[in-house]
């Protein structure tokens, strides 16, 4: 699996994602399928890039994929309006991971591609499974 091709241009890490295609079991199939009342087939995702901007979640046409494709750069942080309202956080959108983006991003421009893809597991996990303590971020749980 090509990691740096299934990254989003804003900075989601796919590969790391339980939709996303390579991940998704059977079992994973049938609970979200039940879950959200759709068939089976229709749980997996390719990512943004696989599907050409046409992100599984998203409620139309992607604008930080149009921009990117605009400006002619690959992942938002080598744009020189970085960061901009696109990637703004949401309380509302806390429980996705669409709150990393940004920290993502910043983690791409300074150490590269290839450390965040090695390290974006453990952020990713960090995000969903820390606690969070203030002036800290979300720290591991000893669960």
């Amino acid at each position: 699996m090509d990691k740096k091709y299934q990254t989003a241009p804003c900075g989601l890490d796919c590969f790391n994602c339980s939709w996303f295609e390579e991940n998704v079991t059977d079992e994973f199939k049938r609970s979200e399928a039940t879950r959200l009342g759709i068939p089976p087939d229709e749980v997996g995702c390719r990512g943004c890039r696989g599907e050409q901007g046409k992100c599984y979640w998203a409620q139309g046409d992607c604008a930080t994929w149009a921009c990117v494709e605009k400006k002619g750069v690959t992942y938002c942080f080598e744009c020189g309006e970085f960061p901009c309202g696109l990637l703004a956080p949401s309380a509302k959108g806390v429980s996705y991971p669409h709150n990393m983006k940004v920290y993502n991003l910043c983690r791409m421009k300074l150490n590269g591609m290839d450390a965040w893809i090695e390290e974006s597991a453990g952020i990713r996990k960090r995000y969903y499974e820390g606690d969070f303590v203030v002036g800290q971020g979300p720290v591991p749980t000893d669960k």
